[in-house]
């Protein structure tokens, strides 16, 4: 088979309601519109954004449990389907594939992408993240292709599992497609977003603690003393429980929604007052980018890395010390009481362009 006809693989665990399966997803729509056979390879073929993925690109399940526990079967893929390059999201993914292409005794070009800031991911400091810092070094250091989704996470990389800062190139994540402008029209009835009801605050991500999401509930309660409003999370997550404990103890019952994971968070983005970004850490995050290109006011926590950079210091949007709901609930009513600058810089990441990029990038490494 010619290269140019071999697909091109795109390798997580699964398709969850992370950010960064979803960056999956546009990614692989994005290389698809490009002519590109898409091979989206997972451990588990399961999550939220199987649907989307299967409409562009053929799904291959390894049916493993554990994502360690793929080698074999991701082995066996690469002799059968011998893509052009594996692209793969996690860094235990990118490990994984170096061992299988090990034992397929193949050359297929890995490229490992990083969706976080591993400064703040060795904090845990226990056995299993040192155990997994090493052979993730290790890994990086042989791939054909590193990159960073964020210059701060990149610069966090290269000093924290002490790399040579050239050998990590930046590629935004492909946000911005057509296809987000029109999902974001479609109506839908929600008496929140009635005429003269009160604004809407609006957070989306997993419910895990490093969201910190209590923060937000928290400061949440700090504005709602001084101005009715209201505020609507969306996603799934463990600490679902612990956050609707602490809106019931705050009496915030009738003011304070969870409707889990939705297909389309666009038309509720669309018709919020603000978006607010509560996280502990980051890379860069992609419902950031949506929020402001969808022209919706934000607010977010100045955390590694990739609001400070997205927001250019400040300047579409209050940077806060993460978890300080003091500061944030100050600049959420800031936000809510001032207009913000109009946010013009969306070609940074559109998913046409950025899908060019990647495939300049196999390209390179494939040839």
């Amino acid at each position: 088979m010619e290269t140019s006809n071999r697909p091109i693989a795109l390798f997580s665990p699964s398709l969850h309601g992370g950010g960064a399966e979803r960056v999956l997803v546009n990614l692989a729509q994005g290389m698809a519109n490009l002519g590109c056979a898409i091979d989206v390879v997972l451990v588990q073929a399961t999550g939220q954004h199987m649907g989307r993925a299967a409409e562009v690109a053929t799904i291959i399940d390894l049916k493993s449990r554990r994502t360690l526990s793929s080698v074999g079967g991701l082995a066996r893929y690469m002799r059968r389907r011998r893509p052009r390059a594996i692209v793969c999201f996690q860094d235990h993914a990118s490990v994984v594939a170096l061992w299988a292409r090990y034992l397929a005794r193949t050359s297929i070009p890995i490229v490992a992408t990083i969706h976080s800031t591993w400064s703040q991911v060795m904090l845990r400091g226990n056995l299993k993240t040192q155990v997994l810092a090493q052979c993730t070094r290790r890994a990086y250091l042989k791939v054909e292709s590193l990159v960073a989704v964020s210059e701060g996470a990149a610069a966090d990389l290269a000093q924290t599992l002490r790399l040579p800062r050239n050998i990590v190139k930046v590629i935004y994540n492909p946000i911005i497609s057509p296809e987000m402008f029109e999902k974001a029209k479609e109506s839908f009835d929600h008496p929140w977003f009635a005429p003269r009801q009160p604004p809407v605050l609006l957070g989306i991500g997993r419910l895990v603690p490093e969201k910190d999401f209590r923060t937000l509930v928290l400061a949440f309660e700090k504005v709602r003393r001084h101005m009715p409003c209201r505020l609507m999370i969306l996603g799934e997550g463990k600490d679902l429980m612990a956050l609707r404990g602490i809106v019931n103890s705050a009496g915030l019952s009738d003011d304070v929604a969870f409707p889990g994971f939705v297909e389309n968070p666009y038309k509720y983005m669309a018709r919020s007052s603000l978006f607010v970004l509560s996280s502990l850490r980051e890379g860069l995050p992609t419902v950031l980018i949506e929020a402001l290109a969808l022209g919706v006011p934000v607010v977010s926590t100045d955390c590694e890395s990739g609001p400070r950079e997205i927001l250019e210091g400040g300047r579409y949007g209050q940077l806060v010390k993460p978890g300080d709901a003091d500061a944030l609930a100050a600049a959420i009513r800031e936000a809510l009481l001032n207009k913000q600058p109009s946010f013009n810089r969306t070609e940074r990441f559109e998913r046409k362009s950025i899908s060019e990029q990647y495939l300049s990038l196999i390209n390179q490494v494939s040839n």
